[in-house]
């Protein structure tokens, strides 16, 4: 307040001073009209009022600044005064007359200190962040999966079953399936943005016909690195084939995906590839695919004539030639056009402990349809030879038999068709049925002369289908539930299809 009477005073004083010079002027010109003329005096007076125009703007421009001042020290009171109003207390809501007259008169000193401890409580959130030795942001994400399952029969895993068998069934629970994954973005390199990103469950185990053996329950599921450009992408991975790029639905199927072994090639292998998107039209775009894949041996346990450790090298590495995969697809740009069509092609020699070689091959054909009504088409379908290193061939790329009398062993590469197709209708943000059928089938005239005497796990089995229906649930954006029916239908060359039938109920937290 004292700023702004000494501004009024200045401004006074400076009004007093033109009249003064005027009425001076005026005097002067009253006594001495002989001695100047009148344009003389029209130019004092002139340079008096400018001078006297000066001096009053800047003293507009402090009284300016003043009130700028004022207005952000009204705010700066307004803004604390309503962080101490806590919603839903009556009684701070409608502060009494005491408070609001209290408050205004707040000194500047009081508001830093304020200040300065909610700039230490930022700072002590801050710390509780996660933060990586590079410096770039990190997200930690996960699925907290709780699974409960009643089979009808024997199955190869009692929480995940891909095959049905002969014998007494099972009941049981699992938080087997739980998920737990890391994305990361770092920094940019060659104008493009890199980022990396895995996942891991505890379905880890030791038990033979199952992918990553390990010791412990940890389980390293996917994992990726890339650099993105705006239509390019540069990718390693350890990932389902990029021929295969669509996935069933399921929650009570999430450590071994649904349909696995039933026409979805899943397997998560290594590979090292290229993307890069055309625009088609204004509405469509093609997205061009290439890359090398390592692909791993199926589960089945292969007899070598040698002594092999459990590191030994796959068929495939074994050739000393990567697989090589790659597909082309035409899909919409945005979320009006969400249709997807692609083809695909898969090819990678093999080498064999035997002594014998082999190309795996597979052709592909991938698509995804909305139709009316919310639902929506999708699904896979694929030809070729020796895919158990895929997820398909029933869990072989080959089958062989051993000579005692010419000392030699016949391998027989696996013939191979299959696929999945499945229908979605989303009711709602919420809510999601599923109903998906898959056929994964060998040809029985390769495999039958290299049947063993008993029906056997994998080695005689010849085609696995299954069938399921589901509802998923969401009553929230942080937790699903879910209703799934499963009937699975395993048929060897030497015995009777075995049937299982599965009901199997999911619990889920997001974080």
């Amino acid at each position: 307040m004292r700023n702004w009477t000494q501004r009024n005073q200045q401004i006074s004083l400076l009004c007093v001073i033109a009249v003064l010079q005027l009425a001076i002027g005026v005097r002067a010109n009253a006594q001495s009209a002989t001695a100047e003329t009148v344009a003389q005096q029209l130019d004092r007076l002139s340079e008096a009022i400018k001078l006297t125009e000066e001096q009053v703007a800047a003293s507009q421009k402090q009284l300016v600044d003043l009130r700028r001042e004022l207005e952000a020290l009204k705010e700066q009171i307004a803004g604390q005064q309503d962080s101490t109003v806590r919603p839903g207390n009556s009684d701070s809501a409608t502060p009494d007359q005491s408070s609001q007259n209290k408050l205004p008169a707040q000194t500047l000193e009081d508001l830093s200190e304020r200040q300065a401890v909610q700039q230490a409580e930022i700072a002590t959130h801050e710390q509780s962040k996660i933060e990586s030795e590079s410096k770039y942001p990190v997200k930690i994400s996960g699925l907290i999966l709780f699974s409960t399952f009643s089979n009808s029969s024997t199955v190869d895993t009692s929480v995940t079953p891909s095959i049905a068998l002969p014998g007494h069934g099972s009941t049981g629970a699992s938080l087997r399936q739980t998920i737990l994954g890391i994305d990361a973005r770092g920094p940019h390199l060659f104008g493009a943005l890199s980022s990396a990103d895995l996942r891991v469950d505890f379905n880890g185990t030791t038990a033979s016909g199952t992918y990553n053996n390990t010791a412990g329950l940890a389980r390293l599921r996917t994992a990726h690195a890339a650099l993105n450009w705006h239509t390019t992408q540069i990718f390693f991975a350890l990932d389902r084939p990029i021929i295969s790029p669509n996935e069933p639905s399921s929650l009570t199927a999430v450590a071994l995906p649904a349909l696995a072994w039933s026409g979805n090639l899943w397997s998560w292998n290594p590979q090292f590839g290229i993307q890069h998107d055309v625009k088609f039209t204004p509405t469509y775009q093609l997205r061009l695919q290439t890359a090398l894949i390592d692909v791993a041996d199926p589960p089945q346990n292969y007899v070598s004539t040698t002594t092999q450790s459990q590191s030994a090298p796959s068929a495939s590495e074994s050739s000393r030639w990567p697989g090589t995969q790659a597909r082309i697809a035409l899909l919409g740009i945005d979320t009006r056009h969400p249709e997807e069509f692609g083809i695909g092609g898969y090819f990678s020699p093999h080498q064999t402990p035997y002594g014998r070689s082999f190309d795996a091959w597979a052709a592909t054909l991938d698509y995804r349809l909305p139709l009316p009504a919310h639902w929506q088409w999708s699904g896979y379908a694929y030809r070729g030879l020796a895919l158990g290193g895929l997820g398909g061939g029933a869990f072989k790329d080959y089958v062989y038999a051993l000579d005692p009398d010419l000392q030699t062993t016949y391998v027989q590469p696996l013939d191979d068709i299959g696929g999945w197709t499945q229908m979605k209708q989303r009711i709602s943000e919420r809510f999601e049925w599923n109903i998906a059928y898959g056929i994964d089938n060998v040809f029985a005239g390769e495999l039958r002369p290299y049947a063993g005497p008993t029906p056997g796990l994998y080695q005689n089995l010849a085609r696995n289908r299954t069938f399921y229906s589901n509802v998923i649930y969401g009553p929230s954006a942080y937790l699903l539930l879910s209703l799934e029916y499963r009937h699975l239908q395993s048929s060897p060359v030497n015995a009777p299809t075995s049937p299982a039938y599965i009901f199997g109920l999911a619990a889920a937290y997001k974080f």
